[in-house]
């Protein structure tokens, strides 16, 4: 009978080296993969922030347009206006009748 002797050079060149050039090889795909997945995410997310920045400014604008009107600003101004004359007047009547 003939015997055949185990080789490990054999297993070695005729296994285990093209498993791990395969397991190399996967390795380096997924990185890859995983890196570009990545990198879309990331420009993905950039354009949703600007998105909603524009949004929120916009929006910003908007409250500031319709949160007050310059009429209701100058009218407020008018009344701050009046009432401030008319504590200068009682200061000034204050002022002179303690002299």
């Amino acid at each position: 009978m003939d015997t055949i002797a185990f080789d490990p050079r054999w297993w070695v060149t005729a296994v285990e080296l093209p498993v791990l050039g395969a397991m190399a090889m996967m390795v380096w795909r997924v990185r890859h993969d995983s890196d570009h997945r990545i990198d879309e995410l990331e420009h993905r997310l950039d354009v949703g922030m600007g998105q909603a920045r524009e949004a929120l400014a916009a929006y910003k604008l908007e409250v500031a347009k319709s949160y007050a009107t310059t009429g209701y600003l100058k009218d407020v101004e008018q009344r701050l206006t009046e009432h401030l004359v008319r504590i200068e007047g009682k200061l000034d009547g204050v002022q002179s009748a303690a002299r």
